[in-house]
């Protein structure tokens, strides 16, 4: 059963790939150009550093699948990507490894085709420390991913019902494992209020994981028989809401969801993300073309992130927030409703002096 879901969860997210990759609240973030802004290619660097880890680049592979034959080739296939061009990259919700261990290969390849690499592992916020630990151990790996998904776990038709103990679950979890913890939504994003929770229990980061890429809620409502819960679709903040509700929360945030292209990575950088997490269109890439066309879709975002960087002036991910940003349309009420002041946004590098700072030049 495990399996087979594992394997439908695959096959509706592809679904979904092909049928919405239109206009998200990515597309309400837009960069003032400054025509003497840009600065040398070779003197940008693509490296962040975060909560005591340093990526040599700001994109990964965000969490997907394993627990059946099936993704446990897709997990081998991402791996080699990743391995080749160099990106982090996270392990699906490892529960059917909990329920059944002689899926593990379908886990471990991730760590065995990319040795050397960045590796996540995941659990849900109901895994006990000993099972969070075991998942750690068998990727061999760098950090622990807890995911939270009450929506989707209420649409599932199997799903929880129960979540009053995840959050001294995730605490216990966090006080436990000998790696960083990252909380994650799975599509649904993560509210100021909840990121501040999550400092509190001791998380070292938060993946907003916003709504506009896989809709967990269409998923699982796709799976009951009657599909009664399609008013769920939808549900939640998107990503660039998420970035804008989460300024100054004291721990670095993760972004995913809706990320379409190297521009979102550029927005959602800009925003204060330390790192930006892509499933569904990486997924969709694998699925119909296969691991080289992968590879080659990495690459071609990292370049042209490097590029976009350099045409903005900034040297670093973490510079790109204080490029100009301008706030649009149904993001910018979400922020007058949430008190969020957005002109400041437009007016980081407003002083000749700010500008002339960015590029390196002095008068």
């Amino acid at each position: 059963m495990i399996a087979q879901r594992k394997d439908d969860h695959v096959r509706l997210a592809v679904e979904q790939q092909h049928g919405h990759l239109g206009r998200n609240q990515f597309d309400e973030v837009s960069f003032v150009h400054h025509a003497l802004a840009g600065i040398d290619r070779p003197d940008v660097s693509s490296a962040t550093t975060f909560a005591g880890i340093t990526w040599q680049v700001p994109l990964y592979i965000n969490a997907m699948t394993g627990g059946s034959l099936k993704t446990g080739e897709i997990n081998r296939d991402l791996a080699i990507a990743a391995h080749e061009t160099g990106v982090p990259i996270a392990s699906g919700s490892m529960s059917a490894y909990f329920k059944d261990p002689s899926c593990a290969d379908t886990f471990r390849v991730l760590r065995q085709k990319n040795p050397d690499g960045f590796v996540l592992a995941n659990v849900n916020a109901t895994a006990s420390v000993d099972k969070a630990q075991r998942a750690v151990d068998l990727l061999q790996a760098n950090a622990l991913q807890i995911h939270v998904n009450t929506a989707q776990e209420t649409v599932m038709p199997e799903g929880d019902r129960s979540f009053s103990s995840w959050v001294p679950q995730i605490e216990r979890i966090v006080a436990a494992v000998d790696v960083p913890v990252i909380v994650k939504e799975v599509g649904f994003g993560l509210s100021r209020e909840t990121v501040l929770l999550l400092r509190e229990l001791g998380v070292r980061v938060a993946d907003l994981g916003g709504r506009g890429g896989t809709d967990f809620a269409r998923i699982e409502n796709g799976r009951r028989e009657l599909a009664d819960y399609a008013y769920l679709e939808g549900w939640g903040q998107s990503t660039a809401a998420c970035l804008l509700d989460t300024q100054g929360v004291g721990i670095p945030v993760l972004a995913s969801g809706g990320v379409r292209n190297p521009l979102d990575v550029a927005r959602a950088l800009a925003l204060g993300a330390s790192g930006v997490g892509v499933s569904g269109g990486f997924l969709r890439t694998l699925m119909d073309d296969g691991v080289s066309a992968l590879i080659a879709q990495i690459s071609t975002w990292l370049d042209q992130l490097t590029a976009l960087m350099t045409m903005l002036g900034a040297r670093t991910p973490a510079e790109l927030t204080r490029c100009d940003v301008l706030l649009h349309g149904s993001l910018r009420d979400f922020c007058t409703d949430r008190g969020i002041e957005t002109g400041r946004f437009a007016r980081r590098s407003a002083s000749l002096d700010a500008l002339t700072e960015m590029t390196g030049i002095t008068r």
